[in-house]
């Protein structure tokens, strides 16, 4: 089977190590890839959005399947114009993508269909939602409607910062476009959760949950971030929870989109948040996570193709999707600056010897290789993984991954999986001497 990917980033490149496991891949194109991908396939220099290009080479090279990372080419209706075209992709069409190209139509159909979330209010002109942050009063949060690389959302904690963060997204449009129409909503206390699912329209089967630091700083300080680092499976979510989640929140989405006259295939995310025992929708992706992909994928047991074959023939029901018994956590490394201004081109050093680390994986985003040197091109440059049979063990042997790699100005949580450690729900290995796990092959 050849299978196409479409991306760049982090996630890509687990996708792409994901399917070469796969006994039923023989041939993998990544576009447009980075130098990581291109290690395990052929990257192919087309961007994400230009959807003829894609269509044209999957077409030219007989591709069987194409994955899609990101969200633009879902919003942009990557899947309505492959199938147009008799080609075989994963991912859900253009108007199931709203619920993330549009947090407004995401709102409007949680309080449709009564799915917990957080009380909200949309704006377009800036006056009307100064006038509303003064009656309200704070904390607020304020989010862009359309997509900002997961930079759109600014939790303000009094009425100045609150009124900035709309001049910024109304009057200055730092987000252009999908800045235009913003919406304000109650603050809501707790801890964050994802929950991704496989979808086939009918069936859902939730991942294993898994918990993302977005702020730039540790102790959750700082502006948000695309992801600086997670953990699976996240032991904040009880059986209980999480079977609460897939009754009051995931199955009812899937149902209040069929009663849109939307049927949902593909990964649905839900960003969550935990407050005395409740969870409440924060966002919903149509895609999966990244940085949470590099965590949770590791450690799915079952082939992907099998299960992304059941899906796209409504079959999901049929696949025992299995996991393995172990434990994964990720740091990001991004440039000085990220996620406002930094600097690219700098040398990257000893992503090999990072990787040689027994339980290790470096996964490349923001890389690029014009000649000899391996350089920094984005703001999240690597995510670097470990699995082990504990959180302790996962979070030590990633730190000392992370310390053998270098370049100038580089920048990464040193407190990633510091809920686990503070809640005391982390597990701890009987075998003290492991040092780290083999990943599957």
């Amino acid at each position: 089977m050849r299978v196409l990917v479409i991306g760049s980033g982090g996630r890509e490149h687990v996708l792409a190590w994901k399917l070469s496991t796969s006994k039923k891949v023989t041939e993998i194109y990544v576009a447009p890839g980075n130098p990581g991908t291109a290690e395990l396939a052929t990257n192919v220099p087309i961007e994400v959005t230009d959807l003829a290009g894609l269509i044209g080479f999957a077409k030219s090279k007989k591709i069987d399947l194409t994955l899609v990372g990101p969200e633009a080419p879902l919003v942009a209706g990557i899947v309505d114009a492959f199938s147009e075209e008799g080609l075989k992709i994963f991912g859900p069409v253009q108007k199931a993508a709203r619920l993330e190209g549009s947090k407004v139509f995401a709102k409007n159909l949680m309080k449709k269909y009564r799915i917990p979330t957080a009380d909200f209010q949309v704006f377009s002109q800036a006056e009307q939602a100064i006038t509303y942050i003064k009656e309200q009063g704070t904390p607020l949060v304020i989010k862009a409607e359309g997509l900002a690389a997961g930079k759109g959302v600014i939790v303000a904690q009094s009425v100045p910062a609150a009124c900035q963060a709309v001049r910024a997204f109304l009057i200055e449009q730092v987000f252009g476009k999908a800045g235009q129409r913003i919406i304000i909503e109650e603050y809501l206390p707790g801890e964050e959760v994802t929950v991704m699912a496989f979808v086939d329209g009918k069936t859902i089967i939730p991942l294993l949950p898994s918990q993302d630091h977005k702020a730039a700083y540790e102790g959750d300080r700082g502006p948000n971030t695309g992801g600086m680092g997670a953990y699976a499976p996240a032991p904040l979510l009880t059986k209980e929870l999480r079977e609460e989640i897939a009754a009051k929140i995931l199955f009812p989405t899937v149902q209040a989109l069929r009663e849109e006259g939307i049927k949902y295939q593909g990964v649905l995310y839900c960003g969550l948040m935990i407050s005395n025992g409740q969870a409440r929708v924060l966002e919903y992706n149509v895609r999966f996570g990244d940085p949470e992909a590099q965590v949770v994928l590791p450690l799915l047991k079952t082939d992907i193709i099998e299960i992304i074959e059941a899906i796209r023939t409504e079959k999901l029901a049929e696949v025992p999707v299995e996991w393995l018994d172990q434990k994964a956590l990720c740091v990001v490394l991004a440039a000085e600056g990220y996620p406002v201004k930094y600097q690219t081109g700098e040398i990257i050093r000893g992503i090999p010897e990072a990787s040689a680390r027994k339980g290790i994986r470096v996964f490349q985003a923001g890389t690029a290789c014009p000649g000899k040197e391996l350089l920094t091109a984005g703001g999240r440059v690597l995510t670097i993984t470990a699995l082990a049979n504990d959180f302790n063990l996962a979070q030590a042997n990633v730190y000392q991954a992370v310390r053998q790699i270098s370049f100038k100005g580089v920048r990464y949580r040193k407190d990633i999986g510091w809920r686990i450690f503070k809640s005391g729900l982390n597990s701890v290995s009987k075998n003290k001497k492991e040092s780290g796990l083999a990943w599957p092959r």
